[in-house]
């Protein structure tokens, strides 16, 4: 017998729901019974917790360990100006308690780490995932692979999302989609890259419209299809996923700052990179000694500002290595140094070169000490 219940309130306030043939009240029921873990409360993660507290998921955990900052508010449609400087969790609980008090929430203040996540995840029935780095994507999925939890995935970038649904029912999980995470630096973050503030809303909704089909058990979920938007040419694909025979076994959890080249400060593996100061540059310049300036940002970026420097991508850095000279100082720039030292320590890894110099903190530090006009950058 179902226990599951419902108050006068509940009743009127998911009626929507309750009149539609293929969900009606068995649905309603399977949401209130559901738990669910949002990771990340940020541009996904806002319209992810909105809708399914407002849809009336049972109990809800959110997880981040970030604080508001005034540039969240552009995309974060959770928080105020009043949030401004206090966690993310908890501004985030205190507007959906005032969005639906049926709802029970959980908050964890935490960041995830191969340390917690099964003991945290283990309590819930599917995962969400909202958030915006290789380590944390590859953490959850290869969590919810060893509980054999659903995990409900999707990303932005600039004008783009995608959408998808791993680990459900025996179908893929997101290293049968990517099985290795591309180079540190090579994708840059949305920090870096921007998003247009209407995307995540739109992908997050997307995302929370497939947790609510799995809780529910209606419709067909994107459980091996990946979802594409453009939302510059409104232009949508769908994408077959397959399991791969050859994706290993995932046992147990790893240190995936290192499996994705990055140290705990979530920068470029730097190694010994040897680094020069934008003040050493400024010298270099002045005291006409040859030498070679290379930029390894994208070209949107160089044509917005740069430092006269040679424009090669990280992408096609290797591609590109009879540009590098190797008889003077070779100087690598990007906007803040990670990119740059990337590159260094893939052209040091492959082809031994011992002249290449990372501009500390890259074209941001040259703007902020030598030449202001450029700090709108």
């Amino acid at each position: 017998m179902n226990t599951v219940t419902f108050s006068k309130e509940e009743l009127e306030r998911y009626s929507r729901h309750l009149i539609i043939p293929e969900f009606n009240i068995e649905g309603q029921r399977k949401l209130k019974s559901a738990r669910v873990l949002v990771v990340g409360t940020g541009g996904l993660g806002s319209p992810l917790l909105l809708y399914l507290t407002a849809a009336g998921v049972g109990t809800i955990g959110i997880l981040d360990f970030d604080v508001v900052d005034d540039s969240n508010l552009q995309r974060q449609v959770l928080f105020s100006v009043d949030d401004v400087g206090n966690p993310k969790v908890e501004a985030a609980k205190k507007r959906l308690v005032g969005l639906n008090p049926h709802v029970n929430f959980i908050v964890h203040n935490i960041m995830l780490t191969s340390d917690n996540a099964l003991d945290i995840i283990k309590d819930y029935d599917l995962v969400a995932d909202g958030t915006d780095n290789f380590p944390t994507r590859y953490l959850v999925n290869d969590a919810c692979v060893i509980l054999g939890k659903p995990n409900v995935y999707a990303s932005i970038f600039r004008f783009e999302g995608q959408v998808s649904v791993f680990n459900y029912k025996g179908g893929p999980h997101y290293r049968d989609l990517f099985p290795s995470p591309p180079p540190p630096g090579l994708v840059p973050s949305c920090a870096e890259g921007g998003v247009i503030g209407v995307l995540p809303g739109i992908i997050g909704s997307l995302q929370a419209n497939e947790v609510l089909k799995i809780l529910s058990g209606i419709g067909d979920t994107l459980s091996g299809r990946l979802f594409l938007f453009d939302a510059l040419t409104f232009e949508t694909r769908t994408l077959k996923v397959h399991k791969n025979p050859e994706t290993p076994e995932i046992k147990e959890l790893i240190d995936y700052d290192q499996f994705c080249g990055l140290n705990l400060n979530g920068k470029a593996n730097k190694e010994d990179v040897k680094e020069i100061t934008v003040e050493e540059l400024k010298a270099l310049q002045d005291s006409k000694e040859e030498y070679q300036l290379i930029d390894v940002r994208e070209a949107y970026e160089y044509d917005i500002c740069n430092l006269e420097g040679e424009l090669i991508p990280l992408g096609a850095i290797l591609d590109s290595v009879e540009k590098i000279a190797s008889n003077k100082k070779v100087i690598v720039h990007c906007r803040s140094g990670a990119r740059s030292a990337t590159a260094i320590t893939q052209l040091e890894r492959k082809y031994n070169f011992d002249n290449l110099y990372n501009l500390k903190g890259g074209i941001l530090a040259w703007a902020d000490r030598i030449d202001t006009s450029m700090a709108k950058y």
